[in-house]
């Protein structure tokens, strides 16, 4: 049993609740149980300095997280005068997870910024964060199509989301909270597309290695969860 008392291929309760920032051309607070992600979307009629010129559009993610999202107050980064390792990377797996499912010469030289703060956490930040930013930036897209600076089905080619499996006392299990992932013996985070397509695996053993058949049957089991992400994120923007 697990200590959430779900199944192994059980998720916790998500959801997503959308233009939570009145400001933002798009937002989502997404929950994954306990994990709580604010994702804002914010539009610049700009590119980086390196894009000018190219007819290309820009997608890129900022992620924090707050001082009590944790049980223990944390400084914030900004203080200490640097970011993480840990944040830099998780920006950048962000950044290219939504990058992946966005035709950038379509979107025009603008930038969309996805800012993703965890209010609360309780594992999987980063699978949430991905989730919920696809929400906020569908929202900005919407947006803009509003306004008819573009056609969102040229634009956004797919949905992409993300999940967390692992392998708790040996067995393998979806969508870990922390205290699985802090006794997890493997644990992996998948990024997927809508159709399927694998955008980034993160697989590491804590203890002894794992085999290709654990590998094979985390895999499975990342598939179905997103599957199930992906239905509920077109339920949000129905």
């Amino acid at each position: 049993m697990r200590p959430s008392k779900r199944a192994a291929d059980e998720m916790r309760p998500v959801s997503f609740d959308r233009n939570i920032n009145k400001h933002a051309e798009g937002s989502c607070l997404v929950k994954f149980g306990d994990t709580h992600v604010l994702c804002t979307a914010s539009l610049e009629a700009r590119v980086p300095a390196w894009q000018r010129n190219s007819s290309k559009g820009w997608i890129t993610a900022e992620y924090g997280m707050l001082p009590r999202s944790t049980g223990e107050r944390m400084r914030r980064e900004v203080v200490s005068g640097q970011q993480s390792g840990r944040t830099f990377e998780i920006q950048r797996l962000i950044s290219r997870s939504l990058r992946t499912v966005i035709d950038l010469k379509a979107l025009g030289e603008r930038q969309i910024t996805l800012d993703c703060d965890v209010l609360q956490a309780d594992g999987g930040t980063r699978t949430a964060a991905i989730t919920g930013a696809w929400v906020a930036l569908y929202d900005c897209l919407s947006w803009m199509q509003r306004r008819q600076m573009v056609l969102l089905d040229r634009v956004l080619k797919d949905h992409v989301a993300a999940i967390s499996c692992g392998i708790v006392g040996d067995i393998p299990v979806l969508d870990l909270n922390y205290e699985e992932d802090a006794s997890a013996q493997t644990d992996a985070n998948f990024v997927m597309t809508g159709k399927g397509g694998i955008v980034e695996i993160q697989g590491t053993a804590e203890a002894d290695p794992f085999s290709k058949e654990e590998f094979s049957a985390l895999m499975a089991m990342a598939h179905n969860g997103i599957r199930r992400l992906v239905d509920l994120q077109k339920l949000a923007v129905i």
